[in-house]
């Protein structure tokens, strides 16, 4: 096995350690952000650091890096206080994966993809249309990690829309059937599938 310790780690080129870093901790969730300024303009983001914090109430963070760099939907949020999680699939992993790229507020990333965005009811934030999860998100806080000078953003699911076919019996989003991304380290995707369900684990006696 290829081995590094921490000495290693730091005197590693900058776009290796990177990449090694970004992938060593396993698959991540691969989702895009959408959100709109109080000026109406639009805003859809691709985020791997959508985590689950808890079922009751229904809460969801996402990592976000330093904002001494114009943060776009880091704005967005602060601003209206919603914002869009909308899950990534196989047919527009090539437009989501180039929401990355730096555009001025001005410009929506809808504008320069195929993505499409799609409004619900009232809820003013934009979902990505024939996303297969899409979820409507409130923001509650912002928790600043000065070690590595990151922010969890804390926030509440208000609705969640779900393909039919993926919900089964017994709640669990089989996510799978919707052919849905996953990011392997910053711009390496997977379609991952199932393979099986197992039932809650006892103690043997």
């Amino acid at each position: 096995m290829a081995f590094f310790n921490r000495k290693d780690i730091d005197s590693l080129e900058k776009i290796y350690k990177i990449n090694l870093i970004n992938s060593c901790s396993g698959f991540k969730s691969a989702n895009l952000l959408g959100s709109i300024s109080k000026k109406n303009i639009t805003n859809v983001a691709v985020f791997s650091s959508v985590i689950h914090l808890g079922s009751n109430p229904p809460t969801l963070g996402f990592i976000l890096r330093p904002t001494t760099v114009p943060r776009n939907t880091h704005k967005n949020i602060k601003e209206t206080g919603f914002f869009t999680i909308n899950h990534i699939f196989e047919d527009v992993i090539d437009d989501a994966h180039h929401t990355s790229a730096k555009y001025p507020e001005e410009i929506s990333e809808f504008d320069m993809t195929n993505l499409e965005a799609e409004f619900k009811g009232d809820f003013k934030a934009p979902f990505v249309k024939n996303s297969p999860v899409q979820m409507s998100m409130k923001f509650i806080e912002e928790i600043y990690v000065p070690s590595n000078d990151v922010m969890l953003i804390v926030s509440q699911i208000e609705e969640l829309y779900i393909k039919d076919e993926l919900l089964q019996d017994d709640g669990l989003i089989n996510l799978s059937l919707g052919n849905i991304a996953t990011i392997n380290g910053l711009d390496t995707y997977a379609i991952p599938k199932f393979k099986k369900q197992l039932s809650y684990q006892r103690p043997k006696k």
